[in-house]
């Protein structure tokens, strides 16, 4: 059986842990509704802009001309996983759960005899990755000199993959992030962004008919594709940032939660123990007296 004392110093001790998990919620759910608002905001302009691209691709005819960023290199033996994650913990599965995503498509598509390679974002999925992909890590960034990701960062990150993709390091690019649901749910999902992925058979209805380009076809699509993809990398992680403070939101009020009845339980546990103390101490005293 554990000592008073013992008893005592745990109390003390999870209660410090519950006031840090308080604290924790409180600014998660502080940051969630600039991050949600942020997010949303972002969705509309990035779903037409890939809706753009993506009736582009189909209307337009690969050949020598067509830029391959639209139409794509024409094979797909080499692919980029492009993972975004965070770089703190204490937010639940959220991480894992965009890195499991990723392994998945990984594992299908090392399965199929392609070459993978990973462009990571964030610290949280480094670890995973490099131990069960070794050597397969071409870049690894963290938010460390970034203090409010804009659409500046994302547009660096935009430009370094359309300049590896041009150098031919890949064929094709996978964008993995966590699409901002509510606090409770956040959903991993994959998007391809380069090249731009063929439309629906829908959207092919739709896209009937000529296209006149102005001023001309080059200048456009050479302003717009890269654009494109710095524009789905920041909802992305506009979509990241809002899911990693509801998880963490959600996390920290689970743990204040299970502190509290774990305080509750070693609070029982003391006062039987510091009782049961007290009533062999009695029956000390009075066997003593009886004996006197």
């Amino acid at each position: 059986m554990a000592s008073l004392k013992t008893l005592k110093n745990r109390i003390s001790s999870v209660k410090s842990t519950q006031k840090i998990t308080k604290a924790k919620k409180m600014v998660a759910a502080a940051k969630l509704r600039r991050a949600q608002e942020a997010a949303e905001a972002a969705r509309p302009y990035a779903e037409k802009m890939g809706e753009v691209m993506a009736s582009l691709s189909q209307r337009i005819t690969p050949g020598p001309g067509a830029s391959p960023l639209l139409v794509g290199t024409g094979k797909a033996d080499v692919h980029l996983l492009v993972v975004a994650t965070s770089d703190r913990g204490l937010a639940g599965a959220f991480n894992a759960n965009i890195v499991k995503r990723a392994r998945q498509t990984a594992d299908k598509l090392i399965a199929a005899g392609k070459e993978v390679k990973f462009y990571l974002i964030g610290k949280k999925g480094r670890a995973v990755i490099n131990r069960i992909y070794p050597g397969r890590i071409v870049h690894f960034q963290d938010f460390a000199d970034v203090k409010n990701v804009d659409f500046l960062y994302a547009r660096r990150v935009g430009q370094d993959l359309v300049a590896r993709f041009r150098e031919g390091e890949f064929d094709v690019a996978h964008y993995f992030f966590s699409k901002f649901q509510s606090a409770l749910v956040q959903q991993p999902t994959e998007q391809q962004i380069i090249p731009v992925p063929v439309s629906s058979d829908a959207d092919a209805e739709r896209a009937t008919g000529p296209i006149e380009y102005e001023p001309s076809e080059e200048a456009i699509l050479d302003e717009l594709l890269p654009r494109n993809v710095a524009v789905q990398i920041f909802k992305g992680l506009l979509e990241n940032a809002a899911s990693e403070q509801g998880a963490s939101m959600t996390a920290m009020d689970n743990a204040t939660r299970n502190a509290g009845d774990l305080i509750n339980t070693l609070t029982i546990q003391y006062n039987r123990t510091r009782q049961a103390v007290i009533t062999t101490e009695l029956v000390e005293i009075i066997s003593g007296a009886e004996a006197l």
